[in-house]
């Protein structure tokens, strides 16, 4: 795995994340299910009703705050306390002491619009009609929360254009579970530039945004039942974001996943099941990522070129954003690393990438009402966008199908590591992706997605190598 796209100087912290990996794929399958659905704005449930006491004193101007933490399933000592302060927060905000890992669910909101099926993307030249999502059915895919089997034949088909793409794959094997400290002699080999274990990047590796107090917005995991709470959050500030999505989220939430790239929020990948990648082999992590591509494609009409692979985007400081849901970590120590992190954003000669998540309520909770009034309220302000948008490129440069290879060319094939791959010659725009013809995949995030080939478009260099 790799960093996680953060400051430099936040980044270095991130290698605490290996023993972490195995503990937290756990907790992320488990959670999911956790909770019952939550009762939908308007509907009936038999759910106590949750009666929300005014919002907290962390109002805008309001002097740095010591909050004890609230008890949670893994209390920290009594005497911790927490100090941040924060320019603005949402006037709505649920308060601080309610958003704990045991709060009742609130209620979600509806989606604003719901697309209309075989509508045409305006804001992506030569973007494809918008399939029909009820036409996706579970039936046709894996098991959602299990790592797809290797031996169907699109897994089978899919292995044999990446054999036949031309480049060149290590053939490493998989790390162990436990992550560093069971890892050892892989983690001093410098051939496998394993993040996770020793920061090693590679110079094609997306961890930051070019220029200074531009934000990539990103979320994780999703989407989910309070997917529909943060967007309207988003869109009422005229704010857009990367969203990394699991592909059996994908399955469970369609309409919804048609609302992001609607709304002009780039759609990328996070595999099928949310596994730590390095501990699978070459023919698992092609499953992995094929199924995700394909889920999307297969409601979107568009197939994402940029992912970020599980668990590789865990920091000291950020973990605090995944661990809320699970009582690991108080919301006020999350504000308080939050606050950490703006004061090494403002003093970089670059932009950063932040990550957080849309799956759980918690975080939800903590973005809209706490962080981004937060972060829009900064002084100077940031430039908060997508990824591909903070890169420099166009939204349409996110996808395969749309990607222009004139303007956003591949690199080219490196044995060693990078990514890379050959177009081919093909009917149509020689400038444009197509379904037809090999096709790169240039931009990685982390350490990942690398090179399009044939109709699957798919790569694994830089990820295989670690």
């Amino acid at each position: 795995m790799k960093s996680l796209f953060v400051p430099s100087a936040i980044a270095a912290l991130a290698i605490v994340a290996a023993a972490l990996q195995d503990d937290a794929n756990l907790e992320y399958k488990s959670l999911h299910h956790r909770a019952p659905r939550p009762q939908a704005s308007g509907s009936t449930s038999s759910a106590t009703p949750v009666t929300l006491p005014p919002p907290s004193s962390a109002n805008t101007g309001a002097p740095s705050t010591s909050v004890s933490p609230p008890l949670t399933s893994t209390p920290p000592p009594q005497s911790t306390s927490y100090s941040f302060s924060l320019a603005s927060t949402n006037p709505t905000a649920v308060p601080l002491s309610l958003i704990t890992a045991s709060q009742s669910s609130f209620p979600t909101l509806p989606l604003a619009s719901t697309a209309t099926v075989g509508a045409i993307p305006t804001f992506i030249s030569g973007a494809p009609a918008l399939p029909n999502p009820a036409t996706i059915s579970p039936a046709n895919y894996p098991a959602l929360d299990k790592p797809p089997p290797t031996d169907s034949a699109l897994v089978q088909q899919w292995k044999e254009e990446v054999a036949n793409s031309g480049v060149s794959i290590p053939d490493h094997a998989p790390t162990n579970p436990g992550g560093c400290l069971n890892n050892t002699a892989i983690a001093s080999d410098p051939n496998r530039c394993w993040w996770t274990c020793t920061g090693c990047q590679d110079n094609k590796d997306i961890t930051q945004c070019p220029d200074p107090l531009s934000w990539g917005l990103t979320y994780d995991d999703g989407p989910g039942y309070y997917t529909s709470n943060l967007l309207q959050y988003l869109d009422e500030k005229a704010l857009k974001s990367t969203f990394f999505v699991v592909g059996s989220r994908a399955i469970s939430f369609p309409a919804t996943l048609q609302a992001q790239y609607m709304g002009q929020h780039q759609i990328a990948v996070h595999t099928w099941s949310h596994p730590p990648l390095t501990t699978l082999s070459n023919d698992e992590i092609i499953a992995e990522l094929g199924w995700t591509k394909k889920v999307i494609k297969d409601v979107l009409g568009v197939t994402p070129n940029m992912m970020r692979p599980p668990f590789g985007d865990i920091d000291d400081g950020l973990n605090a954003y995944f661990n809320i849901h699970n009582g690991v970590t108080p919301v006020q120590k999350v504000l308080q690393n939050w606050q950490n992190i703006l004061g090494s954003a403002s003093t970089l000669d670059h932009g950063f990438i932040v990550l957080e998540h849309d799956l759980f309520q918690e975080s939800v909770e903590v973005a809209t009402g706490y962080i981004l009034p937060d972060a829009l309220a900064h002084n100077p302000p940031f430039k908060i966008q997508p990824v591909v948008s903070c890169l420099g490129r166009s939204l349409g440069d996110g996808y395969i199908e749309t990607n222009n290879n004139k303007t956003n060319p591949p690199p080219n094939v490196s044995a060693g590591g990078g990514a890379g791959g050959v177009p081919a010659a093909g009917d149509g725009d020689a400038t444009k992706s197509s379904a037809g013809r090999q096709n790169p995949l240039n931009f990685m995030v982390v350490s990942t997605l690398i090179v399009g080939v044939s109709g699957f478009a798919f790569g694994l260099l830089a990820m295989l190598r670690v």
